[in-house]
């Protein structure tokens, strides 16, 4: 962890929350907003994968389309009037969690390169980087949509090495995802998981070098590995 020039974050439940498009809709959902919002996730998580392993890539816009379809079909939501717009357009102006600027700020002090490495196209992460005020905060953000294939292929996180000019051992790659840390630690990268639930351990194949309950807790750990 001494050697690392660039701190690489996930975007989505990492950087930003992605239930914050459903729970900022609530009032229209109704009771199951929750579960909603957790089905839309895992679906679109589920269809990138799906794809990846098929060769049959699509945008992360469209599989989020299509795993808002699914969730809604599934609580019979779907012909509530203007509920599909309103979501599809919160999820372009995702919250950021409230410890996110601040711990960029302090990593871009410290002289770290930061960045993002996110399945989500350049229209969506652009969207919601500027809502969430981060956008002078970092020095890339890179998406799986540039090669046409999504996390945790490996290919996705040489991009980012080829971005920014840097080797695997000089990355912590930070990720709330156990399977994105686990395909970050797998490629050589020094991966970090924001395990904000407490969940247990998962993917001992490829561990995480650290486990954080918050990005606030990050800048604190690097800086016990500066030489």
């Amino acid at each position: 962890m001494n050697s690392i020039r660039a701190c690489v974050f996930d975007a989505y439940g990492t950087l930003l929350d992605v239930h914050s498009a459903v729970m900022g809709n609530a009032d229209k959902v109704g009771d199951s907003a929750e579960a909603l919002s957790a089905l839309w996730r895992q679906r679109q998580l589920e269809y990138s994968w799906t794809r990846g392993v098929m060769g049959k890539y699509a945008d992360f816009w469209q599989l989020t389309i299509e795993a808002l379809d699914f969730a809604l079909q599934t609580y019979g939501l779907e012909d509530r009037p203007g509920l599909k717009e309103s979501l599809l357009n919160a999820y372009f102006e995702l919250k950021a969690y409230p410890d996110a600027a601040k711990s960029l700020e302090m990593l871009k002090a410290e002289g770290y390169i930061t960045a993002i490495l996110s399945n989500g196209n350049n229209d969506m992460l652009q969207g919601a980087i500027s809502a969430g005020n981060l956008g002078g905060l970092l020095d890339d953000c890179i998406s799986a949509d540039d090669i046409k294939t999504y996390k945790p292929d490996p290919s996705v996180y040489q991009l980012a090495c080829d971005r920014l000019d840097v080797r695997p051992h000089e990355v912590c790659f930070v990720s709330s995802n156990a399977w994105d840390v686990a395909g970050a630690a797998a490629f050589g990268f020094n991966a970090v998981r924001i395990n904000r639930q407490g969940a247990p351990l998962e993917y001992h194949c490829a561990p995480s070098k650290h486990q954080l309950k918050a990005l606030s807790e990050l800048p604190l750990l690097l800086s016990q590995f500066r030489t």
